[in-house]
């Protein structure tokens, strides 16, 4: 399925149109429902390869992780078109966020994999599913 990934941390933002399978979306609820595991926990979702001999259209890093031996997380994003210059666009930045945001996100995968959504809109204190690109327009 066709994406379009727009995320910021607030002082970095990246887009990435990209191609995925529906069942990524499964496998990201399964593991955010339920992070962290225990304090050293990692959930990494790549796709593509930024290696130029890999010949792959785009380069995608989704990574959550925790910061401490306390649960504090992070979320890590990179995203690379992987187009030659001048049209090459790389952005990567983290976001700080507690495992109950985390848990949300998941919760939201897990509803958008039916894909019965076009829009998944996520922050840090709120998320919600949107039938249409313009119904999330509106309503944001």
């Amino acid at each position: 399925m066709r994406l379009i990934l727009e995320a910021s941390n607030g002082e970095s933002r990246g887009v990435l149109e990209y191609y995925d399978n529906a069942n990524a979306f499964k496998e990201w609820a399964d593991a955010l429902e339920s992070f962290p595991r225990h304090s050293r926990a990692v959930f990494l979702h790549e796709l593509g390869s930024e290696r130029p001999e890999d010949r792959n259209a785009h380069y995608f890093r989704f990574r959550a992780f925790t910061t401490d031996g306390l649960g504090h997380c992070a979320i890590q994003i990179r995203m690379n078109n992987n187009a030659e210059l001048p049209d090459r666009s790389i952005s990567e930045f983290c976001i700080r966020a507690e495992a109950a945001d985390i848990n949300r996100l998941g919760a939201l995968c897990r509803k958008f994999s039916i894909l019965e959504h076009e829009v998944l809109h996520w922050g840090l204190k709120e998320g919600e599913l949107y039938a249409t690109r313009l119904d999330a327009e509106q309503a944001l």
